[in-house]
């Protein structure tokens, strides 16, 4: 079933030839209540009763095709490990679920490798969901409990004059002015960190720049995306507040005209380490290959983000591929890991199932 989900060749928003492929084996599996939303991801369900458990993957890849083979214990295929192993996983895992054990909702998403279409709908829907796992390529022994948050900004500097190219002391240089900002920017928000390691820093990075009209004239507009990522127990309310304070001090400095806008918003967000569903994880690792999982944080920002904040559930990221793998020309998965993923996920199902009742019995009493 990976072989042929990896033969369909599904970018950003042309997703539907696997939505229809899951969809089908859905209803072969026993899943029931199974649709494509509006946007298009297949969203299906087994089981009934608590706990209720998403298993969340993305349909999409990015762009350029991997010729499907095996070789060995490899499985090549472009989204081979990012991310159609631990979507194919999470769908074989909660197949196997017998009656009793919970209701499993089963998601696969569209667009995560774009604009997270697929995510930011589903989150507007009024779903009763306890605990959600997200499938990405973590390796079957690391769990990723937390990802930093986002802020994206798009910055507009503009001069009131230009000059040729041969008398640049006659106007300011919109260009120029861009990176003084931007070098401002970046040191202010990012000093005092010596002592932090790379998960706790805030990060502000320059990812674009766009400006000038003609190879001899002095640009009058110049502008600049900045990707600033937020550790736990930062806020993008604070930095953005922040960023206006150090924009209008340097704006009245080099008296340019200035604007910003947010681009993207997404605040840190940390699975609480003492919920079931992070026990479930370690317990069930520890079952299957007789060693605790890594618990760790990322530096990225995903769309654990999104719903576990939304939803204020806890919510980890989990599943068998290489993460170095993913987007590569040479896209491939252990198949062996793979086999083994379903095989701890079921296993983590099972568990969370007896950890969520014990929970419930500790608060009624």
């Amino acid at each position: 079933m990976l072989e042929k989900a990896l033969r369909l060749y599904t970018p950003s928003k042309h997703e539907t030839p696997m939505a229809e492929f899951l969809a089908e084996r859905c209803d072969e599996l026993g899943f029931t209540d199974i649709r494509i939303d509006e946007v298009g991801n297949v969203i299906a369900k087994k089981g009934t009763g608590s706990p209720r458990v998403m298993l969340c993957g993305h349909m999409d890849v990015v762009p350029g095709k991997v010729p499907v083979r095996i070789i060995g214990d490899s499985m090549y295929g472009r989204g081979a490990s990012d991310a159609k192993a631990p979507l194919m996983a999470m769908l074989f895992a909660a197949a196997a679920v017998p009656e009793g054990n919970g209701t499993i909702t089963f998601v696969g998403a569209v667009d995560e490798e774009g604009n997270a279409t697929g995510i930011k709908n589903l989150v507007k829907k009024k779903m009763d969901i306890d605990y959600a796992i997200f499938g990405e390529p973590s390796g079957i022994k690391r769990v990723t409990i937390a990802y930093k948050g986002r802020l994206a900004i798009n910055l507009k500097i503009s001069i009131k004059d230009s000059s040729h190219a041969s008398a640049p002391w006659l106007s300011k240089n919109a260009i120029t002015e861009s990176i003084t900002f931007i070098t401002a920017l970046k040191e202010e928000l990012e000093k005092g960190q010596e002592d932090k390691s790379k998960t706790g820093m805030l990060t502000a990075t320059t990812t674009l720049i766009s400006g000038g009209t003609s190879h001899n004239v002095t640009p009058m507009e110049c502008e600049t995306t900045f990707d600033i990522r937020i550790p736990i127990g930062g806020s993008c309310k604070a930095t953005e507040q922040k960023v206006a304070t150090l924009v209008r001090e340097i704006t009245k400095e080099r008296g340019v005209e200035s604007f910003y806008s947010i681009l993207d918003e997404t605040e840190p967000f940390e699975a609480p380490h003492d919920s079931p569903l992070i026990r479930a994880l370690t317990l069930g690792v520890l079952n299957i290959e007789d060693e605790r999982p890594m618990l760790v944080r990322k530096t990225g920002t995903g769309d654990m983000n999104v719903l576990g904040n939304q939803w204020g559930i806890p919510v980890v990221t989990y599943g068998p591929g290489d993460p170095h793998e993913s987007h590569t020309i040479d896209e491939k998965v252990s198949i062996g890991e793979y086999l083994k993923g379903i095989e701890i996920l079921t296993e983590v199902l099972r568990r969370l199932k007896i950890l969520h009742d014990k929970k419930m019995t500790r608060m009624m009493r």
